[in-house]
């Protein structure tokens, strides 16, 4: 054979590689998305957090033009949903709807299976959501000054019921401890209803409760709401005063809820995924939507929203420490 034969033939082969390899070599280089999208909501159905997943996968399929796909994944207070996505295929194709409580305070608490900073990249905050510190309408309670100064006259004979331990109503009610000094007991339950039953009964003096889920009862007069925890009044209830307000120095408790992908996912990826929420979230009609269910939009992006988390672990850590509440 000829070098010139031998020449065609080597360009012929090259020529059939690159035939060959051209359709993953373009599919590599397509833009994200290219398929459905599935985002892990690691509570059942019907919840906080699978509704407001739910309304932004909604505007995330027409936006990507892909469809974004629900997966209940439900456990361990969200753990067993986060940890699959922490898990899976760092390609921007599977996404967690993460809460205060999956990526704040059970990271905080020792409760997870992965580390909430360094096997997630953070994409973006959907919406915050406050708490509402409540009393029984037959105690003395008025107001959080009157249930500071009659913790502080007898430690530990005050009771204030949660949703479930280490939820954020829970450890709303462990914050106000450290921060107030004052000693108060806590009752746990499954669940806000029979919560709020025991509340109404006189079972338990005070709450901590979602506020949205609370506001039928305190509109009716069947639970009286003492302050919510977040750091300015609720638009929809600016009748009832913050913790921070009634005498509690440096008081937040913000129920979040945010998007966050495997560590290794593309951070252009997040960063796509965070503009398109963006937009959706300054949309009136969607956040009139969000206000209604009782969620404020938010929309910071991964930077910011890393840092949040960073400063989240860090304080409920102190506090857990401090209330001695930490498993490990």
């Amino acid at each position: 054979m000829t070098m010139k034969s031998r020449i065609r033939k080597a360009m012929g082969w090259t020529a059939l590689a690159l035939a060959i390899c051209a359709p993953g070599l373009a599919a590599a280089q397509a833009a994200w998305p290219q398929r459905p999208v599935r985002l892990v909501v690691p509570y059942p159905p019907g919840g906080t957090t699978d509704v407001l997943a739910r309304l932004v996968a909604e505007r995330l399929t027409t936006t990507l033009g892909q469809p974004v796909i629900i997966d209940n994944r439900a456990g361990a207070g969200g753990t067993i949903g986060a940890a699959a996505v922490a898990r899976s295929e760092p390609d921007g194709y599977t996404l967690v709807m993460a809460t205060i409580a999956t990526h704040s305070i059970k990271p905080a608490l020792g409760e997870t299976p992965y580390d909430a900073i360094a096997d997630f990249q953070p994409v973006v905050n959907v919406a915050d959501t406050p708490n509402v510190m409540l009393a029984n309408v037959n105690t003395p309670y008025k107001t959080l000054s009157d249930v500071l100064t009659a913790a502080r006259a007898a430690p530990g004979t005050i009771t204030f019921g949660s949703t479930s331990p280490g939820g954020s109503p829970h450890m709303s009610g462990e914050l106000l401890q450290a921060l107030a000094g004052v000693e108060l007991v806590h009752v746990p339950y499954k669940g806000g209803a029979p919560m709020i039953t025991d509340l109404i009964g006189g079972q338990v003096q005070l709450a901590f409760d979602n506020l949205p889920s609370s506001m039928p009862h305190i509109n009716s007069g069947k639970v009286r709401a003492l302050a919510v925890t977040t750091p300015t009044r609720w638009p929809d209830a600016p009748s009832i005063p913050t913790i921070a307000e009634s005498g509690v120095e440096g008081y937040e408790v913000s129920a979040w809820f945010g998007i966050l992908g495997p560590a290794a996912m593309p951070r252009a990826v997040a960063d796509r995924v965070h503009q398109e929420v963006a937009q959706i979230l300054k949309d009136p009609a969607f956040a009139k939507r969000l206000l209604e269910l009782g969620a404020q939009p938010s929309g910071i992006g991964p930077d910011e929203f890393r840092a949040m988390l960073v400063r989240e672990i860090a304080k409920w850590r102190e506090v857990a420490e401090k209330n001695k509440l930490v498993s490990k």
